[in-house]
């Protein structure tokens, strides 16, 4: 890229059951995207199932790799760089995304930039709004759920974490129990909008305790002896079955809100002109926790931002953004990068070990 023109940067992303690439200019600017979901191949499971995961990235990631860069109409030398999702995520489908972004870039010689997926969505709405630093980013999706101050590229504090599940994890299992399809989250807000939140007195995990951290493993539970309460599955009519979502969510939704007033007051403390929470996974496109949210977070003199649904879920658009940002502040990786299952965005936190916390 010339002086005069906005470095372009392909992004890869392959961490989960997506398959997704896209090109970004540094003027904030989509070129091309693709993404290809994998639904079909695992909702008959209930679930993400990793060697059909990591398989259909092989099968489909060369393909949607070029057809994004011949909708951007550019070649591979004319990349400012080739960032892909470097962890963590299911092994198997990190190694497909890291390799293809590596070879591309030995080929072109252009730099390789790993990407921490969390990373991805953290800077999403630096992507979207302009927003600029620090900020408070509450990250919620079925594979992780996490409070996390964001200070700079690079410069991530964790205020809090699952000590066991993450909140999509509760609406998918508990969507499984209920007979419904796969992702559960959608499923579980459709369903809500008819039930009574009231009917079951569902634990708020965490709910008043100090700190910041989430739980939900025992929230499943609870909404497991209820359905057993009332003779199983099998024997739930309508009414029940909406019911149960709507408790289920109403308990989510609170015990998140709480456990974010948390974050927000810790976050202040250590910021006092930070102004910004931002939600953002899977689980952002949830309507009754975004207007529980805006309105916790108007009470704290902050603004909600919450982008688009479709960057909210995993995709290849904020994997270039984030390797944009990373490139900008010479954070470049070398071809022995090594792809991580595990990798958490604030390094010096201190591990969170399950502590059997009854929800």
């Amino acid at each position: 890229m010339g002086p005069d023109r906005p470095a372009l940067v392909l992004g890869i992303e392959t961490s989960c059951d997506e398959t997704a690439a896209a090109v970004v200019s540094g003027a904030r600017e989509v070129k091309a995207e693709r993404l290809l979901s994998q639904l079909a191949e695992h909702a008959p499971y209930g679930g993400i199932v990793p060697e059909i995961a990591a398989r259909a990235h092989l099968d489909h990631l060369d393909r949607l790799i070029a057809e994004a860069m011949a909708e951007a109409a550019i070649g591979y030398p004319e990349l400012a760089a080739v960032a892909a999702t470097g962890g963590p995520g299911l092994i198997g489908g990190v190694i497909v995304g890291v390799m293809a972004a590596k070879a591309i870039a030995a080929v072109a010689g252009v730099p390789f930039i790993a990407v921490n997926h969390l990373e991805g969505h953290a800077l999403t709405a630096r992507f979207t709004d302009r927003l600029a630093f620090p900020y408070l980013v509450l990250l919620v999706s079925g594979g992780h759920c996490q409070l996390l101050g964001i200070e700079g590229v690079g410069r991530y504090r964790r205020y809090g974490t699952t000590i066991d599940d993450a909140v999509g994890e509760a609406f998918d299992k508990t969507a499984k129990m209920l007979g419904l399809g796969y992702p559960g989250g959608p499923e579980i807000e459709r369903l809500a909008e008819a039930g009574d939140p009231a009917r079951f007195a569902l634990p708020r995990p965490m709910k008043g305790r100090p700190g910041c951290d989430f739980s939900f493993s025992g929230l499943k539970t609870a909404v497991r002896h209820a359905i057993a309460g009332l003779g199983g599955a099998e024997r739930l009519g309508p009414r029940e079955r909406a019911d149960i979502a709507a408790s289920l969510q109403e308990a989510i939704v609170e015990s998140v809100a709480d456990r974010t007033a948390n974050g927000i007051s810790a976050f202040a403390a250590d910021h006092p002109r930070a102004e910004a929470l931002v939600v953002a996974g899977g689980v952002a496109a949830n309507t009754r926790l975004r207007a529980e949210l805006a309105t916790l977070a108007a009470g704290r003199g902050f603004r909600l931002i919450a982008p688009p649904a479709r960057l909210c879920t995993d995709n290849a658009v904020m994997i270039a953004w984030a390797g944009i940002e990373r490139l900008a502040a010479g954070l470049v990786d070398g071809l022995d990068f090594a792809p991580r299952p595990r990798w958490p965005l604030d390094a010096g936190a201190p591990p969170v070990p399950f502590a059997g916390v009854k929800a």
